[in-house]
């Protein structure tokens, strides 16, 4: 009897026809002699209907053909299951898939998706939703918001709205942080909320991310003016600078003096003035190559 394989593809992620994409996974398939269950992504009901086509077909391994977001998305509807996630990066924002390693190939990552070793990574509870690679108050979270409104999709509308943004800049903010250290009062440009080390973009902003060790970092940047956005950018983190703290814990909160833009995963939540933040040890198995167990 074949295995069953569900392959969840979201078809507007990264602005790339996927159906080269689907065709190389239905090969592999075939090779592989395995029955391929196919789920395109609406925006209606998605976590419903991926729940039920697990129930009646039981994988043992989902294979996700999109970016940070929809990855998330699958990973929150498997959230009770024991399932491996596949990744086959294919977004606009492919952040986890940066950290993880994973190749630039569509072939090598079909091996990985399917055969390779997983790890057990933790995820963040944010004000109740949950992320599972990088978010942020600030100036890259209103980025976001302005790459959203944008009609220049990938990496150049990412990098266009970055300097667009901080020529728009807002004056700083003013964030008090509690949680399990002394509490921290200071101006702010952006405080960074990170499981992982770098952006979907490649950019490291957190020299400190493990995934899977229960704890995630506030990357605090009290000044991000040309010169330092120019240093994360050419990755030269000014990591013993003034203008730069990291705090790594398990569990914060955040409050602003004003609301202050806000992202997930690269998807844009609105402004906010409190958050309330939590490690969530150990909630999805993905897929990962063989050499990043000696990374990680």
């Amino acid at each position: 009897m074949r295995k069953n394989i569900i392959l969840v593809v979201n078809p507007i992620s990264g602005d790339i026809d996927k159906a080269e994409l689907i065709a190389s996974v239905m090969l592999f398939v075939e090779k592989e002699n395995l029955n391929l269950v196919s789920y395109t992504t609406s925006g209606v009901a998605d976590i419903v209907n991926i729940k039920a086509l697990y129930e009646t077909y039981k994988p043992e391994r989902i294979i996700v053909a999109g970016g940070d977001g929809t990855i998330k998305m699958v990973a929150e509807a498997m959230e009770k299951y024991n399932v491996i996630l596949g990744i086959l990066p294919a977004g606009s924002a492919n952040g986890l898939a940066v950290d993880l390693n994973l190749p630039l190939t569509l072939e090598e990552n079909l091996t990985i998706a399917f055969h390779n070793n997983y790890m057990e990574i933790d995820m963040i509870s944010i004000n109740g939703k949950k992320s599972i690679h990088l978010s942020d108050l600030g100036l890259n979270a209103e980025m976001i918001k302005n790459y959203e409104k944008s009609s220049i999709r990938g990496i150049w509308g990412y990098f266009l709205q970055s300097f667009s943004t901080l020529i728009d800049l807002d004056d700083p903010f003013i964030a008090t942080i509690t949680g399990n250290f002394e509490t921290i009062e200071c101006v702010a440009r952006m405080i960074v909320i990170a499981n992982s080390k770098k952006y979907g973009t490649g950019i490291s902003i957190n020299p400190n991310g493990v995934m899977d060790d229960g704890k995630f970092e506030l990357v605090i940047l009290k000044n991000l003016d040309l010169v330092i956005l120019g240093k994360i950018i050419t990755g030269n983190m000014p990591i013993d600078s003034e203008d730069l703290e990291i705090i790594s814990t398990d569990k914060a909160t955040i409050t602003t003096n004003v609301p202050v833009s806000f992202q997930i995963d690269g998807e844009y939540f609105g402004k906010k003035t409190k958050l309330n933040i939590e490690i969530l040890p150990k909630q999805m198995k993905v897929a990962i190559p063989n050499r990043i167990i000696e990374v990680i």
